[in-house]
């Protein structure tokens, strides 16, 4: 599966990727709206950037106490309960009156439960599509990602104007109702992908198993760190240019769906491993420049070209499927998912801290540094092994720690 039509052609790919624009774009939307809301009611820009994005913290809750439901639960009614009560909950945040506490308690929670989503969606896409088009789809519900942050960054500009911080926020509210009425109506009815009930646990359990294999925490470290280490660097636009951060941002989302575009559609599976390390680097070295103070052209440019290196975590994930029974694939992206949001979160706050005594530029080549230094450390764990599959179908990557149990043997 190469081609554009050939992957909507897949019958439950076009809703599954009507159902995650849409949800991005009411995250984006309700997010913008209700970070103006309370930046209006407290004037604290610490308290305005948690409440867009403190829930990703949650994800570390939810990461250790609820991703088998993303196994565990029938994909078509997990995704139109979780856009529900995305719904509801984003409702309620518009309430007059709503005490701040109650609407951080409200984020936090709606953190928790977006944590089993990521896994539910992912997981899905794995079984519509064959193992040839995964990359493909992935790359596909990626440039969506930003293209809707962009149009939702831009249209709730104008909502929060138009209609008022809380009006967005109950138009964010009925873009989630609208994703659980595609996602009821457009999906087929499948069963869970693993038996037994979804419980903190089983949690617990599979997300042993997936970190006990050498191989996949080679891969996991690699999607989390680097990339958690770079956004810290993106975090600081603002302070290093106020007047064109908004550009820069604009741009990194560009060399991103550029990156995702030509890695997903136009590379051939033979490059693919021999493509993987140079994109993990191309993430990081560009915003090495930054140690220079540089003008702003040549600062766009290094944006620009070191976003396209976040196709490399395409790459890293079409892998960690090759490394991953099926029946934890929800399990296995979902932990992905958390995992990077949490570093991304820890990324931004440690690339605060250090601008805080140095200045937002050495902060930002400083992050980069410390990029490049993991990707070349976590580097001999990642070179490709060409065995062949073992007994279960799967096939290990690199061969296992001498001093650890090999994969098929803690999946018994």
């Amino acid at each position: 599966m190469r081609t554009y039509r050939e992957l909507f052609r897949v019958p439950e790919f076009t809703p599954l990727f009507a159902t995650a624009s849409v949800q991005v774009a009411a995250s984006t939307v309700s997010g913008l709206a209700l970070g103006t809301l309370v930046y209006a009611a407290t004037h604290s820009p610490l308290l305005s950037a948690l409440s867009m994005f403190g829930s990703s913290f949650a994800q570390v809750i939810g990461a250790a106490a609820l991703l088998s439901a993303s196994d565990r639960l029938p994909p078509r009614a997990a995704m139109t309960g979780l856009a529900v009560a995305f719904g509801l909950g984003t409702a309620a945040l518009a309430v007059p009156g709503l005490p701040l506490w109650a609407a951080f308690a409200v984020i936090l929670g709606l953190g928790l439960i977006a944590s089993v989503g990521g896994g539910v969606r992912y997981g899905l896409l794995s079984e519509i599509l064959p193992e040839e088009g995964y990359l493909l789809g992935r790359s596909v519900l990626n440039m969506s990602v930003g293209t809707m942050q962009i149009c939702g960054f831009a249209v709730g500009s104008v909502l929060v104007t138009a209609l008022s911080p809380r009006g967005t926020l109950l138009a964010g509210a009925a873009l989630y109702l609208a994703t659980a009425i595609v996602a009821l109506f457009g999906l087929s009815r499948r069963p869970p992908r693993a038996a037994g009930r979804p419980s903190v646990a089983e949690t617990w359990r599979t997300n042993a198993r997936l970190w006990s294999s050498v191989p996949r925490r080679y891969v996991y470290l690699a999607l989390w760190v680097p990339n958690g280490l770079i956004v810290g660097c993106e975090s600081l636009f603002i302070p290093y240019a106020p007047r064109h951060a908004g550009l820069l941002f604009a741009l990194a989302a560009l060399g991103m769906l550029i990156g995702d575009m030509v890695t997903g559609r136009f590379v051939p599976q033979w490059w693919r491993d021999r493509l993987g390390p140079p994109l993990r680097l191309l993430l990081a070295t560009p915003y090495l420049v930054f140690a220079l103070h540089p003008a702003l052209p040549l600062a766009v440019a290094a944006v620009v070209l070191a976003s396209i290196g976040y196709s490399a975590s395409l790459l890293l994930q079409e892998r960690l499927m090759v490394l991953t029974p099926d029946d934890v694939h929800g399990q296995a992206l979902g932990l992905h998912s958390s995992g990077m949001l949490t570093m991304q979160g820890v990324g931004a706050a440690l690339a605060g801290a250090v601008a805080q005594h140095t200045s937002a530029a050495t902060a930002m080549a400083m992050m980069a540094a410390a990029s490049v230094a993991v990707t070349l450390i976590l580097a001999p764990g990642l070179r490709p092994d060409r065995r062949p599959p073992d007994r279960h179908g799967l096939r290990d990557l690199q061969a296992p720690s001498p001093w650890e149990p090999a994969p098929e043997d803690v999946a018994k």
